[in-house]
């Protein structure tokens, strides 16, 4: 088996199934097709899809924020956001393949996605911070009546 970065060497892309729901809604796990293609040498841009690594995991997160010296990232269905340095990033998301049809960055729709999905971001933290708090409590609530 070959690793993201040899086969991004070997053929300039690869297409797999995303693990995990950090990409929530644009990508669903194990459903959804992505086309990733090697970076370029120049820059990436706000709302690119990255593929990068940290650590010994490969990640997939849009950038929020292009800084001086790297990339403020998050996964659409997540609270908290990163730092991803150049050196990092493998690869960028060109294609999603779902249901047979196939989406660009560039279809019109996609873009009124990101605009309106990474436009409510705060609202989003605001929303995702008062659902882990009703989870908190009603895991605390049912662990009290187990006890009663």
């Amino acid at each position: 088996m070959t690793s993201f970065e040899e086969e991004l060497a070997r053929s300039g892309s690869i297409v797999f199934t995303n693990r995990g729901v950090s990409m929530m809604p644009l990508l669903r796990q194990n459903r959804d097709l992505m086309v990733i293609e090697k970076k370029g040498a120049s820059r990436c841009k706000k709302y690119d899809v990255i593929l990068f690594k940290r650590g010994e995991k490969y990640v997939l997160h849009r950038i929020l924020k292009v800084r001086e010296r790297d990339y403020y990232v998050a996964g659409d269905n997540c609270r908290k956001g990163e730092s991803v340095k150049e050196s990092q990033i493998l690869g960028i998301l060109t294609q999603v393949v779902r249901d047979g049809k196939t989406v660009t960055p560039e279809d019109p729709a996609y873009r009124r996605y990101v605009r309106l999905w990474c436009g409510l971001y705060p609202l989003r933290m605001g929303l995702f911070f008062l659902r882990d708090g009703a989870r908190h409590v009603a895991r605390r609530a049912k662990k009290l009546l187990k006890r009663n």
